[in-house]
């Protein structure tokens, strides 16, 4: 028969929510620890990847109060966003109307599953008592400068028809819809992370971040210690700014690479006729994705621009060209070309007849420039460089950096590939922008009084291709707050990725209606000590919670310099060798496996399946055998045949955590067997979950424990009443009143459940983690597997103390091993310490 899983696991969830279990105490005198998952996006029903992610937070968050720590687990919704907007334009409805409808879906999928949610503190980021404070934090950046509009060009989708930042490009595509994304000339609001490019490079103050996140951050970010160079345009009083990690080579500078953004490019166009080639030439460019502008194999393309720039070290006129390869995301978007030293450059100089000048010359083989074939790019020594000749290349760099500063033509420079942050959305569901525009007054923020700006009910969604709050006059018409003159709202909305960037913090005073969160709850419960997502958002939602993070630490909110101690990145969930997606038609309903093998399966089977840190793959019976091994569990304790058992275990239990069983009489070898096994097992599975976060071999233990062979036939052979005495009994209830305990974290009711049938009255959770007795982790034997050729023939069991040579002579007496080795010579015979003794005979 199943167990009643269904009945079970209501029974604790209401338990659970009537003893408010979860609600997290602040200022507690317990050690706090702050667990938390990356809030899900209300789509309308949670999927098999939110099943596993919270599985895990979950398992860590009962883990922790079991030790005694103040847990808090809070839960909220990222409830903003385009395909909120989208989903509501294709349903007739307001977004407002489906996002709470599907909050609602979550919030009871949630329950049911029983994680240890702390619903006090929950928040959904499209009510206007959170995006509130959102608004206030715009206004403090914007009071500190980092803050600012500007027109540029950007990352255009016209799918979403909307702005991205620079991270929400994929391979030159939207990372929500795919389109290829092109480029578009807007006016945009801007934060300045930029502005803390140094202190997100370091991470010396996080506790256990994954190398590949840090990594990919620090790439991201892109740091370059190299020389800014200032190019005059011939004719003119304008100049070029060119970051160059290659000074060595700029008296090889023969031609300058723009890319079609550049600024100075789209100055000159506005004095191009519409047709004209270079027209075409860079509205061609702007349409085409990143990606494929700079990868290896795509043709090198330019038009001239007929003007010239000035080499700064010799005043030589350099061609200006507008080029496909080049991007404004790199340096300052202009580039030196120096065709003989650089592989692109030699590619186009060569295509469009551009002179070529040699300037490194290999040590080793001297270059004929006529000869040529690619360009030189290996170190060398410096020719045709003015003073410098004769200079070795990698130290020249240095002294003509220093030669071009006296000159003021050029200065040592950082600079970081990270661009500053592109806030402005031109959709409708998203926090609006707390800015009013006034004839008289100019750009003027809504005082905090006013806050929060919320966004208008009434709006004309899918109806046009403009920004929807431009359908709503009555909301964009306003009245200045300095002047009362008439004014104009913002109609932007933030990336919704603000809205993700200090969620963590609000959980610590949720409902705080004067501040965003009171400093001295935030310094209690951050940085948060186990933070829980994909690493799909290694340099998108946890570089931006990093920034605002440091910026809520200089004005004084919090205390702490990292939002997040520990990250674990958890994989995918796959079917079929990829990840689950509707497109793909290889989804799973969680609810679905819920109603047919209960809450508890579902969490064993992802927690059992893989590591966290990897992909979970979909197997219909791996979850049938998380189901069995929950019924051969639960049959151990709710066996009619085991009712004396029941008994004995109730009476003997020792209710101590540190299993150090009371007692000096004798006990036999399968008593003493199952003691090793149970101490064994608490060792393995606290290792398994705090040295390494592995619930997957923790619950293998547990597997394997409740299999053990000497487990089994004392459970089926011995009569409760033919135990030697009461220290036999009393480890005998120790063996089974462990596995409730240590199953209680991945799979908590049928825990609770088993717990109560063995007589308990408190809850799993407040019985603290199991100890193991270090004195019972050492054998009275050693058991040595006896293997003829690489084929078990026997076993045979030894004292500790045994000698190499008393095992061989033993291994040699069985009698199995005697009739496999009769007639056959012995060659050598090799002892394995604690393991084998393997022969090898001919």
């Amino acid at each position: 028969m199943e167990y009643p899983f269904d009945i079970i696991e209501k029974k604790w969830q209401n338990i659970w929510s009537k003893k408010k279990i979860f609600n997290a105490i602040d200022f507690s005198k317990k050690a706090k620890y702050y667990v938390l998952s990356m809030f899900p996006y209300p789509s309308g029903a949670l999927h098999m990847g939110h099943v596993s992610n919270y599985s895990i937070a979950d398992a860590i968050s009962r883990y922790k109060m079991m030790q005694g720590f103040n847990v808090m687990q809070p839960m909220g919704y990222d409830s903003f966003g385009l395909p909120a907007e989208n989903f509501a334009i294709e349903n007739n409805s307001h977004p407002r109307i489906t996002t709470d409808e599907n909050i609602k879906i979550m919030r009871n999928q949630f329950d049911s599953i029983g994680f240890g949610l702390d619903w006090e503190r929950e928040v959904s980021t499209c009510h206007s008592d959170y995006y509130r404070w959102g608004q206030w934090l715009f206004k403090r950046m914007y009071e500190k400068g980092l803050v600012y509009k500007k027109t540029s060009f950007v990352n255009w989708c016209d799918s979403c028809q909307t702005v991205l930042a620079n991270e929400q490009v994929e391979d030159g595509k939207c990372w929500r819809c795919e389109t290829v994304v092109r480029q578009k000339e807007l006016e945009q609001w801007f934060f300045k992370i930029t502005d803390y490019a140094e202190e997100l490079l370091d991470f010396s103050k996080v506790i256990d971040w994954p190398e590949r996140v840090k990594t990919m951050q620090t790439n991201w970010i892109g740091k370059s210690f190299g020389t800014e160079m200032w190019f005059k345009l011939q004719d003119s009083d304008d100049i070029i700014k060119v970051f160059t990690t290659r000074p060595d080579t700029i008296f090889g500078c023969t031609f300058m690479a723009l890319p079609p953004e550049h600024p100075l490019v789209s100055q000159w166009l506005k004095n191009e006729p519409e047709n004209s080639e270079i027209r075409k030439f860079c509205d061609k460019v702007m349409n085409e994705d990143k990606i494929t502008r700079t990868a290896e194999d795509t043709t090198k393309e330019g038009i001239f621009t007929g003007r010239y720039a000035l080499n700064p070290v010799n005043e030589e006129k350099v061609q200006i060209w507008v080029t496909n390869y080049v991007l404004m995301d790199y340096g300052t978007g202009a580039v030196m070309a120096v065709p003989a030293h650089d592989h692109r450059d030699f590619e186009f100089a060569k295509k469009y007849n551009i002179p070529i000048k040699l300037v490194i010359q290999n040590p080793e083989k001297n270059l004929v420039l006529e000869e040529m074939t690619e360009a030189y790019i290996e170190p060398g020594i410096l020719v045709n460089s003015a003073q410098f000749d004769g200079m070795v290349s990698i130290a020249s760099q240095d002294a003509i950096t220093d030669w071009m500063t006296q000159q003021e033509t050029g200065k040592h420079t950082i600079t970081y590939r990270l661009r500053d942050w592109g806030i402005s959305r031109q959709r409708y569901w998203g926090t609006p922008i707390p800015v009013i525009y006034c004839e008289n007054c100019g750009t003027v923020l809504v005082p905090d009084e006013d806050l929060p700006v919320k966004l208008p009910e009434k709006v004309q969604l899918g109806k046009t291709t403009q920004n929807p709050l431009l359908s709503v006059p009555e909301w964009v018409n306003t009245t200045c707050p300095k002047c009362e003159g008439p004014a104009r709202r913002e109609t932007d909305t933030m990336d919704t990725f603000v809205d993700s960037s200090w969620y963590f913090a609000r959980y610590a005073d949720a409902k705080n209606d004067k501040i965003p969160f009171d400093k001295e709850k935030a310094d209690y419960w951050l940085p948060v000590d186990q933070y829980i997502g994909g690493i799909e958002h290694a340099v998108m939602h946890l570089m931006y919670a990093r920034f605002f993070h440091k910026f809520m630490r200089d004005i004084g909110l919090v205390s702490s310099d990292e939002p997040f101690a520990r990250l674990l990145t958890q994989g995918m969930v796959t079917k079929d060798g990829a990840k689950m997606s509707k497109s793909k038609g290889n989804t799973v309903d969680p609810q679905y496996i819920i109603d047919r093998f209960g809450a508890d399966t579902v969490r064993i089977f992802m927690l059992f399946a893989s590591p966290p840190e990897k992909d979970v793959e979909w197997n219909d019976e791996a979850v049938k055998g998380a189901f069995r091994f929950l019924n051969r569990v639960y049959r151990l304790f709710e066996d009619e045949d085991n009712k004396n058992y029941l008994e004995l275990i109730k009476k003997y239990y020792n209710t101590s955590n540190k299993f150090n069983t009371v007692g000096k009489e004798d006990i036999c070898i399968l008593i003493k067997e199952l003691r090793y096994n149970t101490h064994n097992l608490i060792k393995k599975v606290r290792e398994d979950i705090e040295n390494r976060v592995h619930f997957n071999t923790a619950i293998a233990s547990i597997m394997e424990y409740i299999n053990l062979k000497d487990f089994s036939r004392i459970y089926w052979t011995l009569d409760p009443e033919s135990f030697y005495n009461n220290t036999e009994k009393t480890i005998y209830a120790d063996a089974f009143a462990v596995i409730p305990r240590l199953l209680y974290s991945f799979a908590p009711h049928i825990s609770e459940e088993l717990w109560e049938m063995i007589g308990n009255k408190e809850l799993v959770h407040e019985t603290g983690i199991p100890e193991y007795n270090p004195e019972y982790l050492v054998k009275d034997e050693i058991t040595y597997v006896v293997q003829i050729m690489g084929k078990i023939r026997g076993k045979l069991s030894v004292a500790p103390s045994t000698s190499e040579e008393e095992i061989k002579e033993k291994a040699l007496e069985l009698e199995n091993v005697k009739k496999y080795l009769h007639g056959k010579e012995i060659k050598k015979i090799i002892v394995v310490p604690n393991k084998l003794v393997s022969i090898v005979a001919k």
